[in-house]
C-alpha cells in the first residue's frame, strides 16, 4: 500500500465554518490549540496531552504562529488540506507567511519527518518541489503552493492556446523528472499520480510529496511520469484527446533506450515522440 498521499496545496474549496471564534477566518493561535478537537488533529489518531505538549514546544521552534483549518479533507469532523498514512496536512501562518505544515500521526510507521525533509532539500537543490522551510521530529514546514491537481486542471483547460499551454506543462512537469533522474532521486510515486502533481495559476507545475523518495533505489521519475501521463491512465486518453495523437510503440521504444542510458539526447528523444 501506498504511503501518505498527502494534499497540501490548495484546491477549490468549501470552507467549513469551526466556531464563532472563527466566523471570519480559520486562523487559530497556538494558544487556543490546546482545546480537545485541535489538539487531536496534533495528535492523531490519539491525542495525549505530554505528547500535545512536546509537539506545541516543536511549533514554537519553527516559529508557526497560527494554524488555518481549511480545506476538502476531513478529520474528526474539522477541515485539513490533506491525510494520509504518515500525515495529515493543514494550512498555517509563519510570521507574514503562509506555509504547508505536515503533522506525523501518532500511529505512523515513520519515526520522525527527517527523512522527508531530506528527500525535498535534496529536490529542491535541482530547484524541484516546493521549498522546504523547516522541520522537526514530528512537523514539515513547506512552501504553500496555490494550485489545483493536473487533472483538474486538464478538465478545465480549454481554449485557443490549449495545446500550447498543456505542451508547456507537460515538458516542464518531465524536465523535473528529467532533473530528479539525473541527480539520483527516485520519488516512487509518479506512475499513479493523481495527487502529486499541483498546477499554479500561472501554468507552472510542481512534483509534490517526497515522503516515499529515496536516493538508493533505481530512479524512474522519467519513465514512471510518461506511463502515467501518455500511455496507461485516464489521465493519459485525456490528455490524447486535448493533444496530437501519440504513437505508443514509438514512445516506449523511445523510454527503452533512456532506460539504459539516461543521457539528455536519450531524454530529447524522449521528449519528441510525446510530442513536446
Amino acid at each position: 500500500m501506498h504511503a501518505c498521499k498527502t494534499f497540501y496545496y490548495i484546491r477549490p474549496h468549501r470552507v467549513i465554518d469551526l466556531d464563532s471564534q472563527s466566523r471570519d477566518n480559520q486562523k487559530i493561535s497556538l494558544e487556543l490549540l490546546n482545546q480537545k478537537k485541535y489538539m487531536k488533529i496534533l495528535c492523531y489518531p490519539i491525542p495525549k496531552t505530554e505528547e500535545f505538549k512536546r509537539r506545541l514546544k516543536e511549533l514554537e521552534t519553527l516559529n508557526v504562529t497560527e494554524i488555518e483549518f481549511t480545506g476538502t479533507k476531513q478529520v474528526c469532523s474539522i477541515p485539513v488540506l490533506g491525510k494520509g498514512y504518515v500525515g495529515i496536512v493543514v494550512k498555517a501562518h509563519r510570521k507574514n507567511q503562509k506555509i504547508a505544515l505536515k503533522i506525523r500521526r501518532i500511529d505512523s510507521n515513520r519515526q520522525s519527518m527527517e527523512h522527508e525533509a531530506e528527500m525535498l532539500r535534496k529536490a529542491n537543490s535541482v530547484n524541484v518541489g516546493p521549498k522546504l522551510i523547516g522541520a522537526t521530529k514530528n512537523f514539515l514546514l513547506m512552501e504553500y503552493i496555490e494550485g489545483i491537481l493536473l487533472s483538474d486542471w486538464l478538465r478545465i483547460l480549454e481554449g485557443k492556446s490549449t495545446r500550447n499551454r498543456l505542451r508547456h506543462v507537460l515538458r516542464s512537469i518531465l524536465e523535473q523528472g528529467w532533473k530528479l533522474d539525473k541527480m539520483g532521486l527516485d520519488h516512487g510515486e509518479l506512475s499513479h499520480a493523481p495527487k502529486h502533481i499541483i498546477i499554479k495559476p500561472n501554468d507552472t507545475p510542481y512534483l509534490v510529496d517526497f515522503e516515499t523518495a529515496s536516493i538508493s533505489r533505481h530512479v524512474s521519475n522519467v519513465t514512471s511520469l510518461c506511463q502515467y501521463l501518455f500511455i496507461g491512465s485516464p489521465l493519459a486518453q485525456l490528455i490524447q484527446r486535448k493533444l496530437d495523437v501519440i504513437k505508443r510503440d514509438n514512445l516506449v521504444n523511445a523510454l527503452r533506450s533512456y532506460k539504459k542510458n539516461r543521457i539528455r539526447r536519450n531524454f530529447q528523444a524522449v521528449l519528441e515522440k510525446c510530442g513536446l
